[in-house]
């Protein structure tokens, strides 16, 4: 790195909920930020209030397309994909695309750029898990032509690629699988537990469980997130890494908490989706070895 130069992050889907987040993370900590994004569940208005930065930059572009990046970069984080279940159902071939084409685009930039490139993996790798709590060395159990089989094999063939690449080309990398993370702009009809019980409620309606609520989740908040990804991308692994909160709640004990605080609303129960896992918990504690005690 020339000296004096200020240290360079590109952001690929930075206008989505935890990319927006990262934006402002590395705004903080005095980096240049281009953030990328084709808006398809990304919103601007996410980023806007970050446009009177110098630091910042942002352009709407599909990152499954060629992606040039004039000048240097330093590190490339990759969270350009659909991640809710309502998402991509809806854009199953897209989602495809951007875990597939999209990582290998990005992965180009990073090798040309000589960048650190840090991907944004999931905790449905693991599927409807066997192995309780998951640890980062449990293979998962997918099925690959379910409908959540385009978001979790596009996921499982990115960290593959990522991996050819570190090992093949020599590309510095860094692999977080994320668990439920929740905060400041989720998208109301996001579909996910927190979102859809607060929205909900806000409306006046019922609380919605699918299947008999006994599946459980782990909710970590985006603040602890976003300090274990910087963590993470700072360090020397280049393994998968668990990131998320290993208290482990049903949903059903969670849409009771929502009755208890808000007034007692209704529950209503609906058929479980194909495929919806029934049970999320991390173990974290190759993340605790790695990223510190205090994450």
């Amino acid at each position: 790195m020339a000296v004096g130069r200020r240290k360079r992050v590109l952001i690929t889907g930075g206008a989505g909920f935890i990319g927006s987040h990262l934006c402002e993370r590395f705004l903080y900590d005095g980096f240049e930020v281009l953030c990328l994004d084709n808006l398809s569940t990304g919103r601007l208005k996410n980023v806007e209030h970050l446009f009177g930065n110098d630091r910042f930059r942002f352009n709407k572009v599909d990152v499954t397309n060629y992606i040039h990046v004039s000048g240097p970069l330093d590190y490339v984080l990759h969270f350009a994909s659909p991640a809710s279940p309502l998402d991509y159902l809806q854009m199953p071939i897209q989602t495809l695309k951007v875990g597939s084409l999209g990582t290998h685009k990005v992965l180009g930039l990073c090798r040309e750029k000589g960048a650190r490139f840090l991907l944004a993996s999931t905790s449905e790798v693991y599927g409807d898990p066997l192995v309780h709590p998951q640890p980062e060395t449990y293979w998962g159990n997918v099925n690959p032509v379910g409908p959540r089989g385009v978001y979790d094999e596009a996921k499982r063939f990115a960290e593959a690629l990522t991996m050819a690449y570190h090992r093949f080309h020599g590309v510095e990398t860094r692999i977080a699988r994320i668990f439920n993370t929740y905060g400041p702009r989720m998208r109301v009809k996001d579909g996910r537990a927190v979102p859809a019980f607060l929205s909900q409620v806000i409306l006046g309606e019922p609380l919605t469980i699918f299947g008999d609520g006994q599946q459980t989740r782990s909710f970590g908040y985006i603040d602890d997130l976003v300090e274990g990804l910087v963590r993470l991308l700072m360090s020397d692994c280049a393994d998968p890494v668990n990131l998320g909160n290993p208290d482990e709640w049903t949903v059903q004990a969670f849409a009771e908490l929502c009755q208890e605080m808000f007034n007692k609303v209704d529950i209503v129960y609906q058929e479980l989706p194909e495929d919806d896992p029934k049970t999320r918990q991390p173990d974290i504690t190759l993340a605790r070895e790695i990223l510190g005690s205090s994450w």
